[in-house]
């Protein structure tokens, strides 16, 4: 009966080995045109119960094409305009000569710009469990590497994604287009290909080799996508374990050959523990697919400043490049639609090697020892921790998504990190909760398996769900499905004699177990889990020896605020103490924090001011801020500073994202001598994105400015130097980095005028990426009762009596403070005889890329002042637009006055753009990551 069974066993075996697909490639490599020339035979097996009528190919090199491919659309989205200008020598795209389906001459077709997938149309139809054999005639030109990192590079060749690949078909097609992450799904295939190059390349791939005469012979064994490098230099090295071979061209300068070997072996021996046994010979771990999937905060700075050893900086570079390889050559899921769980456990595994190996590695490496440093909570974090810090860093901003979103739908924050560090926190989640076997078993089970077949994140749900009998509902539905936040906090506990009745409270809307810990000295006494608690819930524990209740002390799940979970045990003033920490740091949950930082500004009249900021706004953001800087300025000589509260109310089911409500008050000097102050009430509500890929933003704020400005003694104080305004605006935003635009609607109210007004910005790059930018602004006086041009429109520069706008120097009138220009009202750069409009100002200014950062600027503008005709102004010049927004200039040449060039003191002409605020460069360089 055995011996039968065995026999059937057998069988079913080979049958399965039967319906693997079989890829074939006779490759010619013309290095002179960068043209490899292929021959490619695909036997295809329909596994399915489906009859299929056609079969689709993906044909990713053909992403390369031109500038309506869906690659080239993403790399727009990423504010990478290489692929959409590449020069045609640059570009990569696929030349499909022939195909034929049983030796028949098929027809096939594109849908309209996706030209990276293929359908082939049978002239048979191809039924369940048969095959087909599908035959290509084609060339590939290979791109440039630039683009992604797969192309032609400096020395050779590197390519991934190169060949046709037939998709997979369960139920549907699951098609996807190269969209530069990684993540083409395909079956596993026995691979032959034949590669003729010229003598001096040399060839890595993943893949056995051998070579005859001109011609490398590649070959494997249920295999998913082939990489090949071929250079004319050896940059990979071999390191040879018990049973694999890791071939790698991430290869430490500091770090002997033996050393190297010896931490590869035990790398793969770890994953191997909690996965099971690799099924190749062979892992290919290259620097380009490294590069897309670093360690965050391990490889951000120049190595002489790395605060790592070379050993651990590299063990993990290696640990997660291999990790990640193990299981993305093996489980099989499509990554675009259900990648939570391998990410997850890529990550998990990372977490667990550095718990074992290296558990006292602080997150901050050698500089956390740094006298100055080394007493702030950032540089005591272990490297681990850095997890529930970094997931925080998206969900106090309500900027985190679903693991379920699908990949392409995510913000590249969280494709790159957020998600992957929730799927992981998720796994040490459940650790904590069902015990670490259930799930290293599970793990494990699900990955044994399901080792080179197509799977997917349910098969691993239905193995953990059969192992325990507890409840995981919330884990599979809420955690994973939604973007919910786990938030609980301890209201009050109450001294019974003997026991502690605690009253925990839920504070959002997931109902998941919760870790309650009774602690002294930071150690841990007491433990226990608890369920099912959805709004508010007493529960009662024996007295111990704590004197501290904490949840999630052990930071076992991921919450939305941890500083909430803390309560003392027994009668306390204050629950927390107050700490007072320099500069931002993060969050202790033992004290309630106030940070103090120095704080240096600068204006023409206050000179540098040098303050100390106090404020209670942590490395993280938090709802409620604030802050107070007292500054002493070193010109005026005068105590200056600013006092700002702020409340940030974030929404979830609504097309709100939040409103911010606010307040603050300032003093600081406008002119020599003379200071100002404002009083500002305000609130903003800002709209939600379509997407968080979706760079346009949308708010409408209302503010209530109240002004007191000094005057000169023996001056009356006149109607601009003490008035109240409301101003009510609404802001559309979209900085597509080929074409943007935005408008502005704009009302100012006071008792002695109202003025509306809208400004219109309209940005595209030319198809030879030249700069085009055009503006327009057109304001009204409703009603105007002023005696001055202070609140007027201005042409050149307005007087900004708002105060909104950063001048260095707001009330000169010459020197190079007066140059300075913040493009608004008329825009102009030229000061023109008629500076003002009391009645009604429109104003069009326009740029033309000329080259590179070079512009050339024309303006026009029509101006009416109480009780005169309609001024006419105009003017050209050169726009030096080193950094759009940031740092630019502006050389006139042609206007009212004539030919500016021509006439004396030209330099004083002369208009800049500078932004030295923080925050308006730091969005700059962000662009596409957040």
């Amino acid at each position: 009966m055995k011996q039968c069974i065995g026999f059937i066993f057998l069988l079913f075996s080979i049958g399965i080995a039967a319906q693997t697909n079989k890829i074939s490639i006779n490759a010619i490599l013309d290095e002179n045109s960068d043209v490899l020339k292929i021959q490619q035979k695909i036997v295809f097996y329909n596994t399915s119960d489906s009859i299929l009528t056609e079969v689709y190919l993906h044909n990713w090199m053909n992403g390369f094409k031109d500038r309506n491919t869906p690659l080239t659309k993403r790399l727009i989205e990423d504010y990478d305009k290489s692929l959409y200008f590449a020069n045609e020598n640059e570009r990569g795209f696929t030349t499909i000569l022939n195909i034929t389906a049983n030796q028949k001459t098929v027809s096939f077709s594109s849908k309209k710009n996706i030209d990276d997938i293929i359908k082939v149309h049978l002239t048979e139809s191809l039924l369940p469990k048969d095959s087909i054999i599908i035959n290509a005639t084609y060339t590939i030109k290979i791109p440039d590497a630039k683009f992604t990192g797969y192309g032609k590079i400096k020395n050779g060749y590197h390519l991934r994604y190169w060949y046709l690949t037939p998709a997979v078909f369960q139920k549907n097609w699951e098609t996807s287009s190269n969209l530069n992450m990684d993540d083409l799904y395909m079956d596993v295939a026995d691979y032959t290909v034949q590669l003729q190059t010229k003598n001096n390349f040399k060839i890595v791939s993943n893949l056995a080799q051998t070579t005859k005469d001109e011609t490398v012979f590649l070959t494997g064994k249920s295999k998913t996508d082939i990489i090949l490098n071929i250079s004319d230099s050896e940059e990979y090295k071999t390191y040879k374990t018990a049973n694999i071979d890791v071939i790698t061209d991430i290869i430490p300068k500091e770090i002997n050959s033996k050393l190297s070997a010896d931490i590869i072996n035990r790398e793969l021996n770890f994953i191997s523990k909690y996965l099971g046994e690799y099924p190749h010979k062979e892992i290919l771990i290259d620097k380009i697919t490294q590069g897309k999937n670093p360690i965050y905060g391990l490889n951000q700075l120049p190595n002489f400043l790395s605060p790592f050893s070379d050993v651990f900086e590299w063990d993990l570079t290696i640990f997660k490049a291999l990790s990640k390889k193990y299981i993305d050559n093996t489980l099989l899921v499509n990554k675009r639609t259900d990648y939570w769980l391998v990410d997850g456990i890529q990550t998990y595994l990372l977490m667990e090697y550095v718990n074992t190996y290296y558990p006292e590695v602080k997150l901050l490496g050698k500089v956390s020892d740094i006298w100055g440093i080394r007493s702030f909570n950032f540089s005591k974090l272990k490297f681990n921790e850095k997890y529930p810090i970094v997931y925080q860093f998206s969900t106090r901003e309500f900027l985190d998504q679903a693991l379920t979103t699908r990949a392409d739908s995510l913000s590249n924050f969280n494709r790159k990190i957020g998600n992957k560090y929730k799927s992981a926190l998720g796994l040490q989640y459940l650790q904590g909760y069902l015990g670490d076997s259930i799930l290293q078993h599970s793990i494990k089970e699900f990955y044994q398996q399901n080792t080179l077949k197509l799977s997917s994140s349910n098969q691993f749900k239905n193995i953990i769900i059969s192992k325990t009998s507890k409840d995981l509902k919330w884990f599979f539905g809420d955690y994973i499905e939604t973007d919910k936040k786990i938030d609980y906090t301890i209201k009050k506990v109450v001294i019974n004699n003997d026991s502690l009745d605690i009253t925990i409270k839920n504070k959002r809307n997931i109902t998941a177990p919760i870790a309650l810990y009774g602690v002294k000295n930071k150690e841990i006494k007491f433990k226990k889990w608890f369920t099912g608690i959805d709004s508010t819930k007493t529960v009662t524990i024996a007295k111990g020896d704590f004197d501290k209740l904490s949840l999630n002390f052990e930071q076992l799940y991921p919450e939305y605020n941890t500083l909430n979970n803390w309560r003392n045990v027994g009668k306390s003033v204050l629950n927390k103490p107050i700490q007072l920490r320099l500069i931002k740091d993060i969050e202790d949950p033992y004290y309630n924090q106030l940070f103090y930082q120095p704080d240096i500004q600068y204006n023409y009249y206050d000179g540098i001011s040098i303050g100390l900021k106090l404020h209670n706004k942590p490395i993280l953001s938090r709802n409620l801020s604030f802050k107070i800087i007292p500054s002493y300025a070193t010109k005026s000589k005068t105590l200056t500073g600013l006092v700002s509260v702020l409340f940030n109310q974030y929404f979830e089911n609504s097309k709100l994202q939040n409103i911010v409500y606010g307040v603050s008050a300032s003093n600081y000097h406008y002119a020599p001598e003379l200071s100002y102050s404002i009083f500002t009430p305000y609130v903003s509500a800002f709209f939600k994105r379509k997407s968080l890929r979706d760079v346009s933003s949308k708010y409408v704020s209302a503010k209530y400015v109240s002004i007191h400005k000094e005057t000169k003694p023996n001056t009356i104080a006149g109607e601009q130097n003490e008035y109240n305004v409301l101003n009510l605006k609404f802001v559309s935003s979209n900085p597509n980095i080929i074409e943007g635009f935005s408008y502005k609607i704009n009302s100012d109210i006071a008792s002695n005028f109202t003025k509306v007004s809208t400004d219109i910005r309209y940005r595209i790059l030319t198809a030879k990426n030249k700069q085009l930018d055009f503006r327009f602004f057109g304001g009204v006086f409703l009603n105007n009762q002023t005696t001055s041009n202070y609140f007027s429109f201005g042409l050149d520069r307005p007087s900004d009596y708002l105060f909104e706008q950063a001048y260095f120097g707001r009330s000169e009138s010459s020197g190079i403070f007066s140059q300075q220009i913040i493009i608004n009202d008329g825009g102009f750069k030229s000061v023109l005889p008629t500076r003002f409009a009391n009645e009604f100002m429109t104003s069009f200014n326009s740029s033309i890329g000329v080259w590179k950062w070079l512009e050339y600027y024309t303006d026009v503008a029509f101006l009416k002042n109480k009780g005169e005709s309609t001024y006419f102004a105009y003017e050209n010049g050169m726009r030096l637009n080193f950094v759009h927004n940031i740092f630019e200039i502006y050389l006139p040449m042609y206007s009212n006055n004539g030919w500016e060039i021509s006439q004396q003191e030209y330099a004083s002409k002369i208009r800049f753009v500078l932004t030295l605020r923080p925050t308006a460069i730091y969005n700059f360089f962000r662009r596409g990551f957040l």
